[in-house]
Formats: C-alpha cells, sequence, structure tokens
C-alpha cells in the first residue's frame, strides 16, 4: 500500500499551512527564544549571535523521511560547515526523546531542539502544517553575526548543506 507524502498532500490541498505573521527578513537579528535540545539542556538561540554563521533549520517530524535526508545532508557535512564556522541546530515540535532517538539513530552531531511549546518556531515566523496539531515546515535560516543573511522558505532534503556552503562562499 501506498501513503501520500506530505509534499503530495500539501499540493492536492488536503493540507495547509498557516502563516503566523511576516517572516523573518534578511538583516533581521537571531530571536530571542529557547528551547531543550535533545539532552534536556537549555538552549538560547539568541547567545548564537556571536557565532560567525549559525543555521537553524526547521523539520516537520524526526525520524520521517524527508526529515531523516535533511537532517542526513547535515550530518554528511558537519565537518565541513564546523571548519566553516557554521553552528547548526535543528528545531521541531517532537518531544526531546523522539529528538534523543533521532540524533542517537542517524549520529547526528549537532542539537536538535525539542520544541513542544512552539516557542522557537513562533519566533521564527515558520508556518506549521495542519495536521496532527501543527509541525512546523521545513525551512531553515543562516545568520552571519546574529543577523539574517539568507532564508530557504522550501528548505532542501537532500542538499541543504551544499546550499549552506554556496551562501557562505558567495559571502
Amino acid at each position: 500500500m501506498r501513503f501520500p507524502t506530505l509534499c503530495s498532500l500539501f499540493s492536492s490541498g488536503l493540507l495547509s499551512c498557516t502563516a503566523l505573521s511576516s517572516p523573518l527578513q534578511i538583516g533581521d537579528a537571531i530571536p530571542t527564544v529557547s528551547a531543550p535540545d535533545q539532552s534536556g539542556a537549555t538552549v538560547a538561540l539568541q547567545d548564537l549571535a556571536g557565532e560567525e554563521w549559525a543555521l537553524i533549520f526547521f523539520y516537520p517530524k524526526a525520524g520521517t523521511p524527508g526529515c531523516t535526508k535533511q537532517a542526513c545532508s547535515l550530518r554528511d557535512a558537519y565537518t565541513t560547515l564546523t571548519e566553516a564556522g557554521v553552528k547548526v541546530i535543528g528545531v521541531s515540535a517532537d518531544k526531546p526523546e523522539a529528538q534523543k532517538a533521532f540524533a542517537t539513530e542517524h549520529n547526528l552531531p549537532f542539537p536538535l531542539l525539542a520544541d513542544q511549546s512552539f516557542a522557537v518556531i513562533r519566533a521564527f515566523k515558520v508556518p506549521q502544517l495542519k495536521i496532527l496539531g501543527g509541525y512546523p515546515k521545513r525551512q531553515a535560516f543562516l545568520f552571519h553575526q546574529g543577523k539574517l543573511i539568507w532564508k530557504d522558505e522550501k528548505a532542501s532534503t537532500t542538499k541543504q548543506a551544499e546550499d549552506v556552503l554556496k551562501v557562505i562562499q558567495g559571502h
């Protein structure tokens, strides 16, 4: 039996997104917000303003095919990204236990925030898919010294790292 993907449901109109207000704009500061990571430690995203580069990527659900491809794209390029000065952080509305299982199963070397309260999702103004309580839409935001320089509102699943590295090299 074949099940429809989120993408096919979205394009067919069976799913819709709820925008939370106007999206972050190029030049905006990294939002002041925090959430627990997969280990339960609180991560304050505004602390990343001191980093050369910070990539915050959102995905609908840990362990699903597209989300796994996106995270593994970043995992596979993690050494190259960190050598370029990029701090990588993933965000979904999953529980910390689900984030931990996802990170362990796929050897993800970066923090995964468990944004069950949707505080980070709202702060970044990420639209939510109207399915099973609202998953965040796949998006990515790249900050340079605390300011947004690039955003991908339809974040790639397999080329997320490649896209980010192109932006950094062109900056």
